[in-house]
């Protein structure tokens, strides 16, 4: 078979053929009377395999060594395709998300484009200070993608940072609070606890529904910053984390706080002050956390708080006893 008619079959043009030759790849059988190439059914079967080989991502002399040595071990060759390959394409899934934040941000023209790139690396970047500028200017003079902020967030272990962040999250309009959910889903506590405190400083029934969600969270910090974000929003399923909260003396005053709150609504009142007599009762409750619990009754209104406040006055832990006794005061005072 001459070298026009492999090139029609084959779909390998004659160009690249004679290449091929050149590097000794493919050497065709034969030559015509005329001196001609000509190629045997061998050599037909050899440029299949090389081009099978190409689509590999071997290199041509890579190829050559696969063909021609014996001893050539393929899986070592392979397994360094496969990894480049992974690098490839998270350099094109980099690059793909970063066009689509800033098509996201639908600049108007190339200026802002350069802008919203210098936002997205300033973001990324080693430095704090950059890192905090960039949030806070994301709001006022440049629109970053909340996408890019969610991620930023999610990924941030400078107080500072974080702070700016949320701050930034809580005035990019709709789109966080699903973004944010997706961090809930995390298996690492610590961005889930990110997450939730994203979510704790956002408007919106949205943001209070993850809030829901995150207490039934696994890790206790993690159902700690939603139960005050939802006590401070008048959340009254709060209420058993907030109690568990002064138990453990995790956030205690805050939590203490949180329930005080809540205790404006006389229904609510009643609730919280039943949960902390029926956690005082119990006998495994050790004597700091009957101390805290005993506290957190003072700003709990209604004749339940009272009657157990009396009953605490006579407790045989004297700085129960002597706590309930000084509440009891305030509250005659009052």
């Amino acid at each position: 078979m001459l070298i026009g008619e492999v090139a029609q079959r084959s779909g390998v043009s004659a160009r690249m053929l004679r290449h091929y030759e050149s590097l000794g790849l493919v050497r065709p059988s034969g030559r015509t009377g005329s001196g001609y190439r000509e190629y045997s059914g061998e050599d037909i079967r050899r440029i299949f395999h090389i081009e099978s080989l190409r689509s590999l991502g071997l290199t041509l002399r890579e190829i050559g060594r696969a063909l021609d040595d014996p001893g050539f071990a393929p899986s070592a060759l392979v397994d360094g395709l496969i990894r480049q390959t992974r690098q490839r394409l998270a350099a094109e899934t980099e690059l793909l998300t970063r066009l689509r934040r800033i098509d996201a941000a639908e600049p108007a023209g190339w200026e802002d484009v350069l802008q919203v790139v210098a936002l997205l690396q300033a973001l990324g970047s080693k430095s704090a200070d950059a890192r905090q500028r960039a949030a806070l200017s994301s709001v006022d003079e440049v629109s970053v993608p909340v996408e890019a902020l969610v991620e930023a967030v999610l990924r941030e272990t400078e107080p500072n940072v974080a702070g700016a962040l949320r701050w930034a999250l809580a005035r990019s309009g709709d789109g966080a609070p699903a973004l944010l959910a997706e961090g809930l889903g995390s298996p690492v506590a610590v961005v889930r606890e990110r997450a939730v405190r994203s979510l704790a400083e956002m408007p919106g029934d949205e943001a209070v529904a993850r809030l829901r969600d995150a207490l039934a969270d696994s890790d206790a910090a993690v159902r700690g910053y939603a139960a005050l974000a939802l006590g401070a929003r008048g959340g009254a399923e709060a209420v058993p984390t907030l109690i568990d909260m002064v138990v453990e003396g995790r956030n205690d005053t805050d939590a203490a706080d949180a329930l005080s709150v809540l205790a404006s609504d006389t229904a609510t009142a009643d609730r919280i002050a039943t949960g902390l007599v029926d956690r005082l009762a119990h006998h495994t409750i050790e004597a700091p956390a009957r101390g805290r619990l005993t506290q957190a009754l003072a700003d709990i209104p209604g004749p339940t708080a009272s009657r157990a406040l009396v009953e605490l006055s006579q407790d045989g832990d004297r700085a129960v006893a002597l706590t309930a006794t000084y509440l009891l005061r305030l509250r005659d005072a009052r």
